[in-house]
């Protein structure tokens, strides 16, 4: 691997026409229709999240309330949720009848979100009183089918014995995708959910929810909904599949990835059914939490800073430093990761391009992130070879993740694919230039640094290759030594832009009507 003078894998900063001024919509508290909206999700906020989608549904809900909207969110009461800490108390009991005959009793308990946004938990121990929320111990539930079956059913029962029947369900990936079909086949006559529109967003496609047949009886997929182009998979069932065909409106989470999953290679095998809907297909860019992601009041770091005052940042580069017992040396750059380690994430280009970045340039790298036991395994190797410059957590803490935000200079995502990716924006909101593959969500928010001139908010490549990524961080590094006033420029610029999650609300409130319009009209 060649040592890096000029990027391979990259292109070049283009010349950018100045922005034309955006017309500034009509405040929607004022103008826009109001709705009742069921927010269903495996995760949400922190109750319970493995990544982007919990962070989603918690901001998402939060802002739409903010517009006026009536809120709620239904997820499970997994034995990890701290009751005391987020303040669940018990509400109610509801019977959720499953398709198959099958009566469910389940515990709801009831948390506010913000004060703006009731949380109903569904408390279930034989499917939910477990340590995990998909797997444990590296190893997948093996009736994750069925527990989120039930998920989809008794979050519309537990909404109707809460006296709250939506205009909108919106469902979020594989594990909530059945509520796409169980408005629509409740089963009582009338169904109080016959003008209820449905939504499902796109998270991340790579995960289906591909299971055994054997859950059709339970889940309530008869002869009508088992085919090739709804829930039938090869033989086996596939959620995510059966929700792009119930579903009365889709959006992911970034319009460069809308467009990338209708390929082939996008649509990882459901390319031609999101192809097939493609007119209902919206791809809206996630936002950030400020009310969690602000440096200037960011509880989890130890000062707080912004644009005009970086002493703070310093200071939370030195804790960063002292927490992983690397060399305090302000001088070096700080290369953060926080990951899910996993195939998607880009592991395999960090396995063979940081050990080589280690030991040619002067950097160092700190790591947090848990999943793929060999990538675990690597990471702790990483920090044993190269004491005092690389550093590893494989623990999630959520403190921890802000730190690393705060305290890094560089933060690495060479993601193969990512729908939207968060930390690319949370870091510039910190001031931490993202390095980033241009793919996905991390093209668009990401502006590629122009040496000529100094514009950017960080560093891109392309090609999906070890000398690419390399060549990419030897930039970032020579940018650090060289370029020092270029660097404080990029800072400026990244801390200036704004992922605001009241634009992300408005084009929700869109889909929403058109959602409604299809299913009423």
């Amino acid at each position: 691997m060649a040592d890096p003078e000029k990027p391979s894998g990259t292109k070049p900063a283009a010349k950018r026409a100045p922005a034309k001024p955006r017309a500034r919509m009509a405040e929607a508290s004022a103008t826009a229709e109001r709705y009742r909206v069921l927010q269903v999700a495996s995760e949400c906020g922190a109750y319970a999240r493995t990544g982007g989608l919990g962070d989603v549904v918690a901001a998402l809900s939060k802002e739409l309330a903010r517009l006026g909207h009536e809120v709620r969110v239904v997820m499970p009461l997994y034995a990890s949720i701290d009751r005391a800490r987020h303040a669940i108390t018990f509400e109610r009991s509801s019977c959720v009848h499953m398709p198959n005959g099958e009566e469910a009793w389940v515990g709801v308990h009831r948390a506010e979100l913000d004060e703006r946004v009731t949380v109903w938990l569904v408390d279930y121990q034989r499917f939910f009183g477990r340590a995990g929320i998909y797997d444990e111990v590296g190893a997948e539930y093996g009736d994750n089918a069925f527990r989120f079956a039930l998920l989809s059913r008794a979050a519309l029962q537990v909404a109707q014995d809460g006296g709250f029947v939506p205009d909108v369900v919106h469902v979020h990936d594989w594990p909530s995708a059945l509520a796409t079909l169980y408005p629509r086949v409740w089963g009582a006559e009338p169904s109080p959910f016959a003008r209820t529109a449905s939504v499902l967003t796109i998270h991340n496609v790579g995960y289906q929810g591909n299971f055994h047949a054997s859950v059709r009886a339970y889940a309530g997929i008869g002869a009508a909904e088992w085919t090739p182009d709804r829930f039938e998979d090869h033989g086996r069932i596939n959620l995510l599949k059966g929700g792009i065909a119930y579903a009365d409106a889709i959006t992911t989470v970034s319009p460069t990835h809308a467009r990338e999953l209708l390929t082939p290679d996008g649509g990882r095998g459901l390319a031609p059914q999101l192809t097939a809907r493609h007119g209902d297909l919206t791809g809206i860019l996630n936002g950030i939490d400020e009310d969690e992601w602000d440096p200037a009041r960011d509880r989890s770091i130890p000062a707080h800073f912004d644009a005009d005052h970086l002493e703070g940042k310093a200071i939370s580069k030195l804790m960063l430093q002292r927490f992983f017992q690397l060399e305090q040396d302000a001088a070096l750059p700080v290369f953060g990761i926080v990951t899910r380690l996993a195939q998607q994430k880009g592991i395999d280009l960090m396995m063979q391009v940081l050990p080589v970045a280690l030991d040619r340039m002067h950097m160092q790298v700190v790591a947090l992130g848990s999943g793929d036991l060999a990538a675990e395994d690597f990471l702790r190797w990483l920090q044993r070879a190269y004491p005092g410059r690389a550093g590893t957590e494989t623990r999630f803490l959520n403190e921890l993740s802000h730190l690393i935000e705060a305290g890094s200079d560089f933060f690495l995502m060479p993601s193969i694919y990512e729908p939207c990716g968060l930390s690319q924006m949370y870091s510039m909101r910190y001031g931490t230039l993202p390095v980033v593959r241009a793919t996905g969500g991390l093209d668009d928010t990401v502006e590629n640094y122009d040496p000529a001139t100094g514009h950017g908010t960080g560093f891109k490549f392309w090609d999906a290759t070890p000398q690419a990524f390399f060549d990419t961080i030897g930039w970032a590094v020579a940018t650090w030594f060289d370029r020092r006033e270029h660097i404080a420029q990029l800072r400026r610029q990244a801390m200036a832009k704004r992922f605001s999650w009241r634009d992300s609300a408005e084009q929700y409130e869109k889909v929403y009507a058109r959602a409604l319009a299809k299913r009423r009209g």
